[in-house]
């Protein structure tokens, strides 16, 4: 029997059993889609975490609080908090490789213009902060060490931001009324625009102001210290493109270990990279947790198919029995129950594929429980779905063609 003919035999025993065929390709449809869309939607997050990371700058080190031990005790405290000094000091260090420190506090408010208010991130820094995060100033000007002097009620609006508080004006010049908590703060002065971003690591970039971090400490009364320093919740360091930025980070960790005078490090000191590695690990496991969760649904869906070709060896026995009588050898039973087998599973593994990318394609970019799906189809993903779906198939039709042929044919023909 030629595979051509094997097909043929196959295609009719099918269509004579469209609806056991349909439901046993059902199983398979559902694991190919699942696979496909799943590992998609892994993908996608993968790409938006690292397109989040990517897009809060380049080539950047980060140095956060930690905790602290006492170098008589031995015991372990929360840390001091990092303090505009220290940025100030690392700046000064000449460490080889970096081109950039800037403070940052980090508060949420609630912005008001006239009859238009949002809530918004406010962030403290300083003048170095745009260059370092490498963000640009669209209309008006960026914080100024001046403003930082005088402890100025000035503020620079994210591009989105700017557009709501502001939709029919320009902002530059306006005044912006700060509301934290229960009270009213001060009200800032607008003196710049910045350019438009998109997304962030800590949010919506283009949807957070700026303000000088002296104005934020003697205002607000945020990150005030008994000595009078500025408390910061972040110190952002920009390298060198190409930099090596380990060294970068121990150069980092000398200057601040010897000006906290502490036994271990009180600060975390990290690198854009080393947030990229981590993103990216969490979300590989991500992949793989739901493409193995899609896989199951496979393999139950070649049990179906295993399933269904042993009813049909049975319910085809007399059938079995005659071509075995007019001369099929073996191989042309158990070719014809694996092509019957593929058939069904390949066919399932082509719907799958298409009903997979399809949703894959309608998700993206949708909103589903308030939040926006990001999907991301691997071509890998692809043939791995639908090579699994052909093996499932072809191994779930072995057993029953090769049970096919133990049939004895003088018993075939007497079956009825």
């Amino acid at each position: 029997m030629s595979p051509a003919d094997a097909l043929r035999i196959a295609v009719r025993a099918i269509m004579a059993n469209r609806l056991r065929s349909m439901l046993t390709t059902l199983g398979l449809v559902i694991g190919v889609t699942s696979v496909i869309v799943l590992i998609a939607v892994g993908q996608g997050a993968q790409k938006g975490v690292t397109a989040q990371i990517r897009g809060l700058g380049t080539d950047l080190v980060f140095v956060r609080p930690g905790t602290s031990q006492d170098r008589t005790t031995g015991t372990r405290n929360q840390a001091v908090s990092l303090t505009k000094s220290d940025a100030d000091a690392l700046a000064k260090a000449g460490i080889p490789g970096v081109t950039g420190v800037a403070p940052q506090i980090t508060f949420g408010g609630q912005l008001i213009a006239g009859s238009n208010n949002t809530r918004a991130t406010v962030i403290g820094t300083t003048p170095d902060y745009a260059a370092v995060r490498s963000g640009a100033v669209a209309d008006g000007d960026f914080i100024t060490a001046a403003d930082l002097d005088r402890k100025a009620l000035t503020m620079v609006l994210g591009s989105q931001l700017a557009q709501t508080l502001f939709p029919d004006g320009d902002p530059v010049g306006q005044t912006v009324r700060v509301a934290v908590g229960d009270r009213l703060g001060f009200n800032f002065r607008v003196v710049g625009v910045m350019e438009e971003r998109g997304g962030g690591g800590t949010g919506e970039q283009d949807a957070q102001a700026f303000v000088p971090v002296t104005t934020m400490q003697s205002r607000l009364s945020f990150g005030r210290n008994p000595t009078g320093e500025v408390n910061v919740q972040q110190i952002n360091v920009q390298t060198k493109p190409g930099a090596n930025q380990e060294t970068i980070k121990a150069g980092i960790t000398d200057v601040l270990a010897e000006r906290h005078q502490v036994a271990t490090p009180d600060f975390l000191v990290q690198s854009q990279n080393d947030l990229l590695g981590a993103a990216s690990q969490v979300s590989t496991t991500l992949s793989i947790l739901l493409g193995s969760v899609a896989g199951i649904s496979l393999v139950v869906g070649g049990i179906g198919v295993m399933n269904i070709m042993l009813v049909s060896v049975t319910e085809r026995t007399r059938e079995i029995g005659i071509r075995r009588a007019v001369g099929a050898q073996s191989r042309d039973i158990v070719l014809q129950f694996v092509t019957e087998a593929l058939a069904l599973s390949v066919g399932g593994g082509l719907i799958g594929l298409a009903l997979g990318v399809g949703i894959a394609i309608g998700v993206d970019g949708r909103q589903i429980a308030g939040q926006t799906m990001t999907t991301l189809i691997q071509p890998w993903s692809i043939a791995v779905a639908f090579g699994v779906a052909a093996g499932v198939g072809l191994a779930s039709g072995s057993y029953p063609a090769f049970r096919a042929t133990a049939i004895d044919p003088i018993v075939a023909l007497r079956n009825e």
